[in-house]
Parts: C-alpha cells; sequence; structure tokens
C-alpha cells in the first residue's frame, strides 16, 4: 500500500504514528476482506475500524488526564473529531457484536452483517485517509 498525502491543510503533517496506524487498518481490512469465517471477518473489520480511529486519535488527542485515559476509543474519536461521531457510534454499536465473535460465538453474527460492516469499515478508513488529505491506498 502507498499512501501519498495530497491536499492537507496547509502546514499540517500527518505524522507517522498516523500513517502506520492507518496501513496496520489497510492490512486488517484486507484480511477481513479474505476471511472465510463471518465471524471473523467482522471482528477484523471492526478491528480495522478501531486502527483507522488509532490514527486520527494519535493526530489529535493530548492526554489531559486520569479522565481522558479511562474513555474508550470511539468516546475519546467523538470528543477529538467530532466530524466523526455518527461513526464512532455505529462502530461503539457494533462492539458486542466483535466481542460475540472473538469469544467463540459462531452465530453471533451472519453472513450479511460480516459483509455490510467490511463494507462500512472500508468507507470509513477512506474516509479518514481523506480526512489526513491521502490517497493512493490499494483497495
Amino acid at each position: 500500500m502507498t499512501l501519498t498525502q495530497e491536499r492537507a491543510p496547509e502546514g499540517f503533517h500527518t505524522p507517522a504514528a498516523s500513517i502506520e496506524c492507518l496501513r496496520r487498518a489497510a492490512n486488517t481490512l484486507s484480511e477481513a476482506i479474505l476471511a472465510d469465517d463471518p465471524a471473523e471477518r467482522y471482528s477484523l473489520a471492526h478491528v480495522s475500524a478501531l486502527r483507522a480511529t488509532a490514527a486520527v486519535l494519535a493526530a489529535r488527542a493530548r492526554p489531559t488526564g486520569r479522565a481522558a485515559r479511562q474513555r474508550n476509543a470511539w468516546l475519546l474519536l467523538r470528543h477529538v473529531a467530532p466530524e466523526f461521531a455518527e461513526w464512532a457510534e455505529f462502530f461503539a454499536a457494533g462492539a458486542g457484536k466483535r466481542a460475540a465473535a472473538e469469544a467463540g460465538a459462531r452465530d453471533a453474527v451472519t453472513i450479511r452483517e460480516a459483509d455490510d460492516l467490511v463494507r462500512d469499515a472500508d468507507h470509513f478508513l477512506a474516509v479518514v485517509e481523506t480526512s489526513f488529505g491521502l490517497t493512493g491506498r490499494v483497495a
């Protein structure tokens, strides 16, 4: 995967940690696409979204004390990047299904739910990349 930076805000440089998180998100999404098991596909797609969220947090979040450290990634995303609030709510709602899938409940998600989440995670990753002014991800 090659990422190039275009149209980033003037004077803004994407942190290396964010780039690494985006690479890991894309790799995990690729694993999700290739997974045969719906539970695994769902879980990997959700993790991909978490890694894309980590990229945003690496660029924008500033630790402010104990309360900030106790928030989950979706709450932090809503706080530091309000433009992603709907995405944060969407993925937070799927966290329970992901946990069930990871715990071995093979009937935790349907094939359709897994496929839909892969598409949604792919869209979210693209939106995050665009927010950094990045282009060039191989689908």
